[in-house]
């Protein structure tokens, strides 16, 4: 009992301690210019701007424990994203976006059915060469969606000449933005009345950007060691003509099933489907991959036939028959034993109109 009340104390001292070194929510949204979004000046002094951005803020630090785990991913994602839009020459401030639109998680979804870690719907990632069926959903693969992010949100730039433009465009559709701004006769994401997701976009990813570039003033003091790591992984090229499970992957792996779904959320099932696709697989398991997976697909093949012949014989074996009696006809046969006509005579090869001869023997279930 004493160990108990020991414990929750010490546990409530600690909260109190960490409580007392937090900055309070007011000095929080102490927000001092110059703020911009991708070099693009945010007016903070249209009061208008900072009470939507004040808000933004408030919400997210009230959520502490989204914002730790937001850092923690970051460890384990935004060094490929960080990488990519170095690559594409497009400003680092995007990569909040990702944090925003789905909290850098893979299986996040919207209701207007957006997907994965940029939150594509189906058309556009598709559009941007995402391969999305009932099998594989790239919009789940950090790699292949973070690519085409990169890919649609370069080419709303191209449309809209302005990142804050491109975002919102990003945000509620491209057609829809372009009404407005000829609608509202001005192309300034901050003077356009949207739709209010849209409104709040942009200040809910400054508010990420606020945080996460600074996350010791608003109370959050990670370690190196606090950060998810990045997966290390080698990559195999698997080419089947038929499915294949999962969990032969896996074992050729030398590791788990859920080891692969993991590193491969983009795989929807417990099947790899016909073809050749890229997996990725732990470190170190490339070496033997292959060799591993040719005797364990061998021995399944293998497997599969013995299955299928017993399934073929216990089949005929449940064979249901009888033997034509005097007076019998197909219809009364059909009846008796409740399976249509049509199958009765497709199962014994007969036609409607031929004799039935006393003492054959039909079958007449399966």
């Amino acid at each position: 009992m004493w160990n108990i009340l020991l414990f929750l104390c010490i546990l409530f001292m600690g909260t109190l301690t960490e409580a007392s070194d937090l900055p309070s929510l007011i000095n929080s949204v102490r927000i001092n210019p110059p703020l911009d979004f991708c070099g693009e000046p945010v007016p903070l002094d249209d009061q208008r701007v900072r009470e939507r951005l004040e808000k933004e803020m408030l919400l997210s630090l009230w959520d502490r424990a989204q914002v730790v785990l937001w850092m923690k991913r970051t460890g384990r994602y935004m060094p490929y994203i960080e990488k990519a839009l170095r690559k594409n020459g497009m400003p680092d401030d995007l990569k909040y976006v990702a944090i925003v639109e789905s909290a850098l998680l893979p299986h996040v979804g919207s209701s207007k059915r957006a997907i994965g870690y940029w939150q594509f719907i189906r058309s556009t990632g598709k559009a941007y060469g995402l391969i999305i069926n009932s099998d594989i959903d790239e919009r789940r693969n950090i790699f292949k969606a973070t690519d085409a992010a990169m890919s649609y949100l370069k080419k709303l730039y191209g449309d809209f000449g302005a990142w804050t433009l491109a975002a919102a465009a990003y945000n509620m559709g491209e057609y829809g933005l372009r009404s407005n701004i000829k609608f509202q006769k001005t192309d300034g994401y901050y003077h356009l009345y949207l739709p209010l997701e849209t409104q709040r976009y942009i200040h809910k990813i400054l508010a990420a950007k606020l945080i996460l570039s600074n996350p010791g003033k608003y109370g959050f003091h990670m370690e190196r060691s606090d950060f998810y790591k990045p997966t290390e992984f080698d990559r195999v090229q698997v080419a089947y003509d038929r499915e294949i499970p999962i969990q032969m992957i896996a074992e050729a792996s030398g590791t788990y099933y859920k080891t692969i779904k993991e590193m491969n959320p983009e795989i929807r099932g417990r099947n790899m489907p016909q073809g050749t696709y890229s997996v990725a697989i732990p470190k170190g398991a490339a070496r033997d991959f292959h060799a591993k997976c040719k005797t364990l697909y061998q021995q399944w093949m293998a497997d599969k036939k013995i299955k299928k012949k017993k399934a073929v014989g216990k089949k005929k074996k449940e064979r249901k028959h009888y033997v034509v009696k005097r007076g019998d006809n197909l219809s009364q046969i059909a009846a008796k034993f409740k399976v249509s006509l049509s199958k009765l005579l497709k199962w014994n090869g007969l036609r409607k109109n031929k004799p039935l001869h006393v003492g054959k023997r039909l079958i007449v279930g399966k």
